[in-house]
């Protein structure tokens, strides 16, 4: 058995344990420190590895497993769903990341298509990379040559065709026989359906990691080998610069209109469309959300279209990008203020906040833009836009939503403004506390339905899996416990009611 052959068996070997893992960790849900554990000895398992690599490992490798490993950490550290699917992303984008520093691909030069390339090469080398073990070379490596590989081999097969007519004979014999039948089910006390899902999983997991090591060691191609080439349509100034300068039109006309309802008088918006000032915002935040997120793609779309021979096409393209942020800009300026207008009339909740970190990201991105692309370097625009995404991401962790959320609708409340209690108690275990110390704030009836249904969901259970702990839910079931004599006291059994979207 050659040294190529041995790495191989060593990979497999290394797969399996590391499926074996998964299943004693993962099947725990919902998923918490057990994500990061099973995250974290498999990117060691990687590191281990890398020594039978014909490179070692750079800083941008290791930069991006770090990036894996953090943002999987924050599923043991908050408990929201919506920072739990951000985190995700992060990973996944850390993925993509990961199997194009393995090309020797420059961080700089990273292009959108690149991205995607390294999602499908991800995939496919955890999908299809463990065939590898299968291929004709390591098979023929690994043919029994020697007395005791025969031998092996020969039993392995005498097993295979026993297995099947022992449950036949068996199962004959046990019908003829209740002692027989007793004893032999005795003996066979499994739970077959849980032993099947147990190896099931294992068995899964050690595939898709087996794939990720091979291509780790650089032992599995790539499923897309090299950039895309897709040739630039090179059209030409009227192509691009005609819709370009229309829809400049169309948001001048809207900026127009939003200058006089935004900084006149707030009568205006209920005497001309018969709305008031909170119903307006309302109707206007996610649509000006929407539009500022398509404007990106188009001008990147429109800036690789452009035929790049022609600097006059070139030149007047910037000049209309850059007229089409301007005018954008003052968009999301009204958006924000929509956004405060709509949190004041009716508080702030998951969605709202979300969106407008969305909208920070857009702004920043869109500076960035202008600072790259319409500057004629393209190159690190995706890179410096990706990394954003990550500090936004990381951000909110840091900012913990759900509990800014509690005490900013809090706030409210004690101001005299309305309070939703369903929806407070309805937010993840990051809020628990913020909502528990907030109680003296809440008026009477939301007092008691947040304080029963507090008691319904997080006091402690009787039992707790480890592999599932999360800070969070640990710090809300605290805070219960310690205030569980006066949440009891004030608690009511409150009639069916829905949480705010």
């Amino acid at each position: 058995m050659n040294e190529k052959s041995r790495l191989t068996m060593r990979v497999a070997g290394v797969a399996v344990l590391l499926g074996i893992w998964g299943d004693a960790l993962l099947r725990a849900l919902p998923w918490g420190l057990n994500l990061f554990l099973w995250t974290a000895v498999a990117l060691l398992s990687f590191l281990l590895l890398s020594g039978h690599r014909d490179k070692d490992f750079d800083k941008s490798e290791v930069a991006v497993l770090a990036i894996i490993l953090v943002f999987a950490a924050g599923f043991a550290w908050r408990d929201s769903a919506a920072i739990k699917a951000l985190n995700l992303l992060a990973m996944l984008v850390g993925i993509s990341a990961w199997a194009l520093t393995l090309e020797d691909v420059r961080l700089r030069a990273w292009g959108l298509l690149d991205y995607l390339r390294g999602m499908v090469n991800s995939f496919g080398a955890a999908a299809f990379g463990a065939t590898t073990l299968a291929g004709a070379e390591v098979t023929r490596e690994l043919a029994p040559s020697s007395t005791r590989l025969r031998q092996a081999r020969s039993l392995a097969l005498g097993l295979l065709i026993a297995l099947p007519l022992l449950f036949v004979f068996g199962g004959l014999l046990m019908a003829a026989d209740a002692v027989f039948d007793r004893m032999v089910s005795t003996a066979l006390n499994f739970d077959f359906a849980n032993l099947f899902s147990h190896a099931a999983l294992a068995a899964l997991l050690s595939w898709l990691a087996c794939g990720f090591l091979l291509l780790t060691l650089r032992a599995v191609r790539p499923t897309i080998s090299g950039a895309f080439d897709i040739a630039r349509p090179g059209l030409g100034l009227v192509e691009v610069g005609v819709p370009l300068l229309l829809i400049d039109l169309l948001f001048l006309a809207f900026v127009v209109i939003q200058l006089r309802y935004l900084f006149g008088d707030t009568s205006l918006v209920q005497n001309t469309v018969g709305l008031t000032y909170s119903e307006y915002a309302r109707r206007g935040f996610l649509e000006l959300v929407a539009v500022a997120a398509l404007v990106l793609p188009l001008l990147l779309a429109a800036d690789w279209m452009i035929s790049t021979a022609e600097h006059r096409s070139q030149y007047v393209f910037r000049i209309l990008a850059g007229v089409q942020i301007s005018l954008l800009f003052i968009i999301m300026v009204s958006a924000l203020k929509r956004m405060m207008l709509y949190q004041g009339a009716y508080g702030l909740t998951e969605l709202r906040l979300y969106a407008t970190a969305f909208m920070g990201w857009l702004g920043a991105v869109l500076l960035w833009f202008a600072a790259t692309v319409l500057r004629g370097r393209r190159e690190p625009f995706l890179a410096g836009a990706v990394l954003a995404g990550l500090l936004l991401i990381s951000g909110l962790n840091f900012l913990n939503p759900d509990a800014l959320i509690t005490r900013l609708n809090s706030e409210r409340a004690r101001a005299g403004a309305e309070f939703d209690p369903y929806y407070a108690s309805s937010l993840s275990g990051d809020a628990v506390s913020t909502l528990v110390s907030a109680l003296h704030m809440l008026d009477p009836d939301d007092r008691c339905i947040v304080a029963a249904r507090l008691l319904d969901r997080w006091e402690a259970p009787q039992l707790s899996d480890w592999r599932s702990w999360n800070l969070g839910r640990t710090q809300a079931r605290r805070a219960v416990a310690e205030a569980n004599q006066q949440l009891q006291e004030i608690q009511c059994r409150p009639p069916a009611g829905s949480a705010a979207g």
